[in-house]
């Protein structure tokens, strides 16, 4: 992904953003449940985890969040700002899924001096979407 910054007068409306794969492991899913503060048993503890009906471990929602973001401002570069984020979810993720993400620029506009685009992501596991939404982000203008 980029560390240049995209600029606003650059995107086109229907623009794809490169895909993005993610392995998971259960390093990854430990480390971001602890990273988020987030100590749920069924995001470390294997026994645990299928007691409450899961298969395994699984990866929490903030980290799918953080995922997300790093996803949206890798393609923005550092200038981009993410201003509005919703995330929908389904499948679950589990350690040895492999997370595909992708997106689309599905609006372009300006809101004062304020420059936007709406990028329609999804992000998906061989079980199906595990997350998607639209999401706001600011880019710089060139002059």
């Amino acid at each position: 992904m980029s560390v240049e910054n995209k600029y606003w007068e650059d995107v086109d409306e229907g623009e794809q953003l490169p895909v993005h794969k993610r392995d998971i492991t259960r390093t990854t899913i430990v480390s971001t449940a602890i990273a988020t503060r987030d100590f749920q048993q069924v995001h470390h503890d294997h026994e645990q985890a299928q007691k409450e009906g899961a298969k395994d471990i699984f990866l929490n929602i903030l980290s799918t969040g953080g995922f997300v973001g790093k996803y949206l401002t890798d393609w923005s570069g550092p200038g981009g700002d993410i201003k509005k984020m919703d995330i929908k979810l389904g499948a679950t993720v589990f350690p040895g899924d492999t997370l595909t993400a992708n997106g689309k620029v599905s609006k372009k506009y300006s809101q004062g001096e304020t420059c936007l685009v709406d990028i329609e992501y999804g992000f998906s596991v061989e079980a199906g979407l595990h997350a998607w939404g639209v999401a706001t982000v600011a880019l710089p203008a060139k002059g």
